[in-house]
Protein backbone atom coordinates (compact mmCIF):
# COMPACT_ATOMS: atom_id res chain seq x y z
CA UNK A 1 0.00 0.00 0.00
CA UNK A 2 1.54 3.28 -1.16
CA UNK A 3 1.42 6.34 1.07
CA UNK A 4 2.25 9.95 0.36
CA UNK A 5 5.50 10.62 2.23
CA UNK A 6 5.93 14.13 0.86
CA UNK A 7 4.41 15.70 3.97
CA UNK A 8 4.75 15.13 7.69
CA UNK A 9 1.41 13.39 8.08
CA UNK A 10 2.23 11.02 5.24
CA UNK A 11 5.59 10.28 6.82
CA UNK A 12 3.89 9.57 10.16
CA UNK A 13 1.51 7.16 8.43
CA UNK A 14 4.48 5.44 6.81
CA UNK A 15 6.22 5.08 10.19
CA UNK A 16 3.01 3.63 11.69
CA UNK A 17 2.97 1.02 8.92
CA UNK A 18 6.63 0.23 9.59
CA UNK A 19 5.79 -0.29 13.27
CA UNK A 20 2.94 -2.65 12.33
CA UNK A 21 5.24 -4.61 10.02
CA UNK A 22 7.97 -4.79 12.68
CA UNK A 23 5.53 -6.13 15.25
CA UNK A 24 4.46 -8.82 12.78
CA UNK A 25 7.95 -9.89 11.65
CA UNK A 26 9.83 -9.30 14.92
CA UNK A 27 7.39 -10.66 17.54
CA UNK A 28 10.00 -10.90 20.34
CA UNK A 29 10.37 -7.40 21.84
CA UNK A 30 13.58 -8.40 23.61
CA UNK A 31 15.33 -9.47 20.39
CA UNK A 32 18.63 -7.66 19.82
CA UNK A 33 19.06 -5.60 16.63
CA UNK A 34 21.95 -3.51 15.35
CA UNK A 35 20.70 -0.28 13.77
CA UNK A 36 23.16 2.35 12.55
CA UNK A 37 25.96 0.42 14.26
CA UNK A 38 24.31 0.61 17.67
CA UNK A 39 22.74 -2.36 19.48
CA UNK A 40 19.06 -1.95 20.42
CA UNK A 41 16.05 -4.11 21.14
CA UNK A 42 12.93 -4.38 19.04
CA UNK A 43 10.93 -2.77 21.86
CA UNK A 44 13.31 0.23 21.99
CA UNK A 45 13.22 0.66 18.21
CA UNK A 46 9.42 0.49 18.15
CA UNK A 47 9.20 2.95 21.05
CA UNK A 48 11.42 5.48 19.24
CA UNK A 49 9.38 5.20 16.06
CA UNK A 50 6.13 5.42 18.01
CA UNK A 51 7.40 8.68 19.56
CA UNK A 52 7.51 10.21 16.07
CA UNK A 53 3.95 9.07 15.34
CA UNK A 54 2.71 10.34 18.73
CA UNK A 55 4.44 13.70 18.27
CA UNK A 56 2.85 14.14 14.86
CA UNK A 57 -0.60 13.22 16.23
CA UNK A 58 -0.13 15.76 19.04
CA UNK A 59 0.82 18.46 16.52
CA UNK A 60 -2.25 17.73 14.37
CA UNK A 61 -4.48 17.87 17.45
CA UNK A 62 -2.89 21.13 18.62
CA UNK A 63 -3.33 22.65 15.14
CA UNK A 64 -7.00 21.69 15.11
CA UNK A 65 -7.50 23.23 18.55
CA UNK A 66 -5.62 26.37 17.50
CA UNK A 67 -7.77 26.63 14.36
CA UNK A 68 -10.94 26.36 16.46
CA UNK A 69 -9.63 29.08 18.80
CA UNK A 70 -8.83 31.35 15.82
CA UNK A 71 -12.32 30.90 14.40
CA UNK A 72 -13.82 31.69 17.81
CA UNK A 73 -11.58 34.73 18.21
CA UNK A 74 -12.45 36.07 14.75
CA UNK A 75 -16.15 35.62 15.43
CA UNK A 76 -16.12 37.28 18.87
CA UNK A 77 -13.45 39.96 18.38
CA UNK A 78 -15.58 42.70 16.74
CA UNK A 79 -18.23 42.65 19.49
CA UNK A 80 -15.66 42.41 22.26
CA UNK A 81 -13.52 45.23 20.85
CA UNK A 82 -16.62 47.41 20.47
CA UNK A 83 -17.36 46.76 24.14
CA UNK A 84 -13.78 47.66 25.10
CA UNK A 85 -14.03 50.91 23.14
CA UNK A 86 -17.37 51.72 24.82
CA UNK A 87 -15.87 50.97 28.23
CA UNK A 88 -12.93 53.28 27.56
CA UNK A 89 -15.35 56.00 26.44
CA UNK A 90 -17.17 55.55 29.75
CA UNK A 91 -13.87 55.74 31.64
CA UNK A 92 -12.91 58.96 29.85
CA UNK A 93 -16.28 60.53 30.62
CA UNK A 94 -16.30 59.30 34.22
CA UNK A 95 -12.68 60.10 35.11
CA UNK A 96 -12.07 62.98 32.74
CA UNK A 97 -8.83 63.68 30.90
CA UNK A 98 -6.67 63.11 33.98
CA UNK A 99 -3.32 61.78 32.72
CA UNK A 100 -2.70 59.71 35.86
CA UNK A 101 -6.11 58.04 35.75
CA UNK A 102 -5.83 57.29 32.05
CA UNK A 103 -2.29 55.97 32.55
CA UNK A 104 -3.73 53.34 34.90
CA UNK A 105 -5.69 52.07 31.90
CA UNK A 106 -2.66 52.25 29.59
CA UNK A 107 -4.00 55.26 27.70
CA UNK A 108 -2.64 58.73 27.11
CA UNK A 109 -4.82 61.83 27.32
CA UNK A 110 -6.02 63.07 23.94
CA UNK A 111 -3.64 65.46 22.25
CA UNK A 112 -4.74 69.07 22.02
CA UNK A 113 -5.28 70.37 18.53
CA UNK A 114 -2.40 72.50 17.29
CA UNK A 115 -3.70 75.95 16.29
CA UNK A 116 -3.16 76.94 12.67
CA UNK A 117 -0.69 79.67 11.83
CA UNK A 118 -1.84 82.84 10.09
CA UNK A 119 -0.43 81.55 6.82
CA UNK A 120 -2.26 78.20 7.17
CA UNK A 121 -5.53 80.03 7.96
CA UNK A 122 -5.14 82.20 4.85
CA UNK A 123 -4.46 79.15 2.66
CA UNK A 124 -7.47 77.29 4.11
CA UNK A 125 -9.77 80.28 3.49
CA UNK A 126 -8.56 80.59 -0.11
CA UNK A 127 -9.17 76.88 -0.68
CA UNK A 128 -12.69 77.16 0.75
CA UNK A 129 -13.51 80.11 -1.54
CA UNK A 130 -12.09 78.31 -4.57
CA UNK A 131 -14.11 75.17 -3.77
CA UNK A 132 -17.35 77.14 -3.36
CA UNK A 133 -16.76 78.91 -6.69
CA UNK A 134 -15.87 75.71 -8.49
CA UNK A 135 -18.97 73.94 -7.21
CA UNK A 136 -21.14 77.06 -7.42
CA UNK A 137 -22.11 76.59 -3.78
CA UNK A 138 -24.30 79.33 -2.30
CA UNK A 139 -25.70 79.98 1.11
CA UNK A 140 -29.37 80.80 1.74
CA UNK A 141 -28.84 84.57 1.42
CA UNK A 142 -27.03 84.23 -1.92
CA UNK A 143 -29.79 81.94 -3.21
CA UNK A 144 -32.41 84.64 -2.50
CA UNK A 145 -30.66 86.99 -4.90
CA UNK A 146 -30.81 84.53 -7.80
CA UNK A 147 -33.78 85.62 -9.89
CA UNK A 148 -34.82 85.30 -13.49
CA UNK A 149 -36.74 83.24 -15.93
CA UNK A 150 -35.24 80.03 -17.00
CA UNK A 151 -36.05 78.99 -20.51
CA UNK A 152 -35.51 75.44 -21.50
CA UNK A 153 -35.54 74.05 -24.97
CA UNK A 154 -36.21 70.47 -25.72
CA UNK A 155 -34.50 69.23 -28.81
CA UNK A 156 -35.58 65.84 -30.08
CA UNK A 157 -33.68 64.22 -32.89
CA UNK A 158 -35.48 61.42 -34.65
CA UNK A 159 -33.78 58.07 -34.54
CA UNK A 160 -32.36 56.85 -37.82
CA UNK A 161 -34.54 54.14 -39.41
CA UNK A 162 -33.12 50.68 -38.99
CA UNK A 163 -31.75 49.18 -42.18
CA UNK A 164 -32.88 45.63 -42.80
CA UNK A 165 -29.96 43.23 -42.89
CA UNK A 166 -29.55 40.08 -44.84
CA UNK A 167 -30.92 36.95 -43.20
CA UNK A 168 -28.38 34.23 -43.09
Amino acid sequence: MATNTNDKNGRANEVAQIIAGAKKHFPDPAAQLTIDGAPTTVADALARMQTFVDNRAAVVTAQAIAHEKLVTERAQAPALLAFVDAFMAFVRVHLGPSPTALADFGKAPPKKRTPLTAEQNAIAAAKRRATREARRTMGPKQKKNVKGNVTAELVVTPAAPATPGKAE
